[in-house]
């Protein structure tokens, strides 16, 4: 899922069949109305959402056919879709990657492309071309379906998946915790310090909800729920909010 203003959009996904599917949904939180926009891309589920003030952008999953690493933008205001040009060979095919819009870029971050990846990539919105991004630091090691946010230049991602299960999606792989920040103009990675005065932090998880958000004035991410790794399904939420003194 991904909103712009007060419309969160719902797009694609598995139905009860395990069948793949690109109906893109709204629903209005000002008249708590759901709607079938029209449909989309081709089918797929696993995929990563993000958004703009004015557009969604769509990248990569699990099509029909197999991965996917193409990228299209839903204007909500044309209530056009677009697709942009496709990445190079680096840019593999994959399920569960990082997407954020920083910098006047969409950015995909990690994801599972048959295994676990490290990469970073983004597609430039004004020069029109993909580019492949050497990132320095404390880089996170390789992990996907992880929560992902962009505050300003930096992108913050927490947890996530680092070793999948042999049981596949019905299984609980290996889960890191710990917040790491990009620096979307240096390319630097550092991790955050993620623990509360009373050192409490939503521990090691992936495959959760999150979104961005604001809470007493302060922008952060807010993550819900996920699978343990203990296989078992959460039910807490927290909210992450950055300091940058």
């Amino acid at each position: 899922m991904a909103a712009v203003g007060e419309t969160i959009f719902v797009f694609g996904g598995r139905d009860a069949q395990h069948k793949e599917l690109n109906e893109l949904y709204s629903f209005d939180t000002s008249t708590n109305q759901w709607s079938l926009v029209q449909s989309g891309p081709p089918n797929r589920s696993y995929h990563s959402m993000t958004s703009d003030d004015r557009r969604l952008y769509v990248f990569g999953g699990c099509g029909e056919s197999g991965r996917l690493n193409d990228l299209w933008a839903y204007d909500v205001m044309d209530k056009t879709w677009n697709k942009f040009p496709l990445p190079g060979e680096d840019c593999k095919p994959r399920g569960g990657p990082g997407l954020a819009v920083a910098e006047g870029r969409i950015w995909v971050v990690y994801g599972f492309t048959g295994e676990e990846t490290d990469d970073v990539h983004y597609y430039d919105l004004v020069e029109e071309k993909w580019v492949r991004v050497e990132t320095v630091g404390e880089k996170p090691t390789a992990r996907s379906v992880f929560p992902i946010t962009a505050i300003g230049k930096y992108i913050f991602v927490y947890g996530g998946e680092v070793d999948p299960s042999d049981l596949g999606h019905m299984g609980a792989g290996k889960f890191a915790d710990g917040v790491y920040v990009l620096d979307a103009e240096t390319f630097v990675w550092t991790k955050w310090d993620d623990k509360s005065a009373s050192g409490e932090s939503p521990g090691p998880r992936g495959w959760c909800a999150f979104a961005a958000g604001v809470r007493d004035g302060k922008p952060g991410l807010l993550v819900y729920g996920g699978n343990s790794p203990t296989n078992d399904r959460l039910d807490d939420i927290h909210f992450f909010t950055p300091s940058f003194d």
